[in-house]
């Protein structure tokens, strides 16, 4: 009987169906020579789609063995020359990595409309006044979270973590224009980015552009 549920619990992935979504016409002789030209078309797509949060995607980062580390946020921004705007405490893990070693990746996926965006890159620090603005805009719970405790510390009781933010509350009526210093605005800076088209019969559609020292190179890869 346990070998049984093992079999069948190894079978359960492969029998949910895969590339679901409604794939899309697109002429890649004709997409533009920068990549965040592309992306932003993309990401109006999904928007006008319907699709829940699109600015969501995947962070992916180095830890300090070695080892990597992934976890969803949300995109605040796409600069010229396809530069992806993020923010965090520098004392949260994503933070401790990305000041360590600031090589990483971002993914977005838009299941409805069967497409994907990787972006492989370095992470740059904003400037302070940059960071304390975007912390300002954000919402007053997320404030009053930062400022309460590093992201992702450990806390005994939820009557011990209701306090630190109830103390943080207070501080922001006193201040509205209270900043954590901790907190940080990066710009993840592509070296490469690739958009996938997918197809239910697998012949998916990439299109590759790498960064060279006065453009773009684009390529078509294989699916």
């Amino acid at each position: 009987m346990e070998n049984e549920t093992m079999q069948t619990r190894r079978d359960e992935p492969g029998a949910v169906p895969s590339i679901v979504g409604q794939a899309q016409d697109f002429d890649w002789a004709s997409a533009p020579d920068a990549p965040h030209e592309l992306f932003l078309r993309w990401l109006r797509d999904a928007t006008n789609a319907g699709v829940p949060e699109a600015h969501a995607a995947t962070l992916s980062t180095v830890d300090a063995d070695g080892l990597p580390d992934a976890r969803v946020l949300t995109v605040k921004d796409v600069s010229g020359d396809c530069g992806f705007k993020i923010a965090t405490g520098d004392e949260s893990p994503k933070g401790h990595q990305l000041l360590t070693n600031p090589n990483c990746a971002l993914t977005f996926y838009w299941s409805p409309l069967a497409r994907a965006v990787r972006v492989r890159g370095t992470a740059q620090r904003a400037t302070a006044a940059e960071s304390a603005t975007d912390f300002l805009a954000c919402h007053p719970q997320t404030r009053a979270n930062a400022l309460a405790a590093p992201q992702s510390s450990t806390f005994s009781t939820d009557a011990s973590r209701d306090e630190l933010i109830r103390q943080a509350q207070a501080a922001m009526e006193l201040d509205p224009g209270i900043v954590s210093p901790q907190w940080t605005v990066w710009t993840v800076i592509p070296k490469s980015v690739e958009f996938w088209q997918g197809d239910p019969n697998r012949n998916h559609q990439r299109l590759g552009y790498i960064r060279t020292k006065t453009a773009w190179d684009k390529q078509r890869l294989w699916p």
